[in-house]
Formats: structure tokens, C-alpha cells, sequence
């Protein structure tokens, strides 16, 4: 599994609820119709059609520049767009604007981490986590483990740990220390730990590639092939499944 995988948690466009559907309506204030062009903004964006996204942010912005998601959001939308010049800007002044906001805080921290300034990414996702009013803790703890996950194996896998005390069952979190474990070296704490993912979440190609991965440096081939076969018929498009017929050995 790929560190990376975690960035789902960090790097989501800032939670927003309503769908807007059509344009803005006459009369309305600027903060109204920049909420509008913002929710239109992130449909577009999820329908991959940014150039129409990038038309409905920049209004928002326009219309309400000092509100911290639609800033955040607009960072979201030119790292997508690969103008990380002007992501860190929008990005830098939701987090500015949004110091209260844990969710915009949180956004920040994991392009903080994605451009290599993992201190400051690790800092911000551990202020996060600490901030009573963030309702997921767990995950900002997963991705500050994600964040130091190649400078520190160690210090990722007390993140993991502390989001695991938080939730037990966070899939994120197990399939991280999983993936931690088997590579330090201790093949039968990760199989215990894909065994304990499974017992309380629906399996998906990346927890039976780790059981495979596992099983086999552990010795137990009849293991390692009955979450091959799993993997095989329950998701044979997967990059795992074709990792798997290949005999690359990750």
C-alpha cells in the first residue's frame, strides 16, 4: 500500500454539505452568491471539469475573499491544477483567515506535508487533533503518522497508535501499522493486525495484498494464498490484483 493512500483524509475538498445546481440569483449578497459559486466550484471539481471549476472559485473569491473555506477550497483547486504558487497562497490564507476552523487547519497541514515541510505538516496535524472542537481526531493523528512515515517509522507508528486508542476499528489507522510493521520486520504483528482490519471492516485489494505480504514472510504460504484467491476474485482489476499476478513482491 502506498503511504500516500492516507492524503484521501487530508487533501479531501473542505466538507460541504448543500449542492448547489444552478447560478447565482439575482439579489442575492455577495456572501450568499459567493457560497453558491463555491458549492458549484466543488461539484465541478469532483466531476473533474476544472476549467469550469476554476471560473465558479475565482467569482467566489471575488465575492467573498475573507471567508476561510472558500480560500482553503481554492488552494484544493490550483494544487489540482498544479499552480502550487497560488495553492500555498489560498491555501496560507484559509489557514490564516480559519485559525478556529480545525477542517481548514487540517486541509493546510496536508499540503504542508505533500510539498516536504513535514514539520510544520506534523505540527499542524497534532494541533488539530488536539482541538476539541475537530470531531475526528483519529484521522488527523493518522496523517501526521503518514506525514513522518519516511523520516520516522517509529514516530508514525505512535500516530497510529494514538489514533487507534481514539478508534480502534479506523481503517486508515490499522492498515497503516500494518504496513509499518511488515516493514521493520515483524511479519506476525502485521498479520495479526490485517486479521484484526478485517474482523471489523469490509476488506478491500489493500488489506489482502498486506495479508498476502505478510503471510508470506511469515512462513504461512496456505495464508498468503487464501487472501491471494480473495484478492483475485473479489477485486481482480485492482493495481494489487495485478501486482499479485505479476510476482512483484512489495
Amino acid at each position: 500500500m502506498s503511504p500516500g493512500r492516507a492524503w484521501l483524509l487530508s487533501a479531501a475538498i473542505v466538507s460541504l454539505s448543500a449542492c448547489a445546481t444552478g447560478d447565482v440569483a439575482p439579489g442575492r449578497s455577495n456572501t450568499e452568491a459567493a457560497s453558491v459559486n463555491l458549492q458549484l466550484a466543488v461539484e465541478y471539481m469532483k466531476l473533474d471539469n476544472l476549467p469550469v471549476a476554476r471560473e465558479k472559485m475565482e467569482r467566489a473569491l471575488k465575492q467573498d475573499p475573507q471567508n476561510a473555506i472558500v480560500q482553503s477550497t481554492a488552494g484544493v483547486l490550483y494544487e489540482r491544477l498544479g499552480n502550487d504558487s497560488l495553492a500555498e497562497k489560498h491555501y496560507a490564507a484559509g489557514a490564516r483567515l480559519g485559525r478556529k476552523d480545525p477542517n481548514v487547519q487540517n486541509t493546510y497541514a496536508g499540503f504542508l506535508c505533500r510539498k516536504g515541510r513535514n514539520a510544520e505538516g506534523e505540527k499542524l496535524f497534532v494541533e488539530v487533533a488536539r482541538n476539541p472542537l475537530y470531531q475526528v481526531p483519529e484521522v488527523a493523528y493518522t496523517n501526521a503518522g503518514v506525514c513522518v512515515r519516511t523520516l520516522s517509522p517509529e514516530r508514525a507508528e505512535q500516530y497510529f497508535q494514538q489514533a487507534l486508542v481514539i478508534q480502534p476499528n479506523s481503517a486508515e489507522a490499522l492498515l497503516q501499522i500494518g504496513d509499518v510493521q511488515l516493514e521493520r520486520g515483524d511479519a506476525i504483528a502485521a498479520s495479526s493486525t490485517v486479521r484484526r482490519y478485517l474482523n471489523a471492516n469490509k476488506p478491500t485489494p489493500e488489506v489482502y495484498w498486506l495479508g498476502v505480504r505478510a503471510e508470506r514472510k511469515a512462513g504461512d504460504s496456505m495464508a498468503a494464498a487464501g487472501y491471494a484467491r480473495k484478492l483475485q476474485s473479489e477485486f481482480p482489476d485492482s493495481e494489487q490484483a495485478q501486482m499479485l499476478r505479476s510476482g512483484i513482491p512489495r
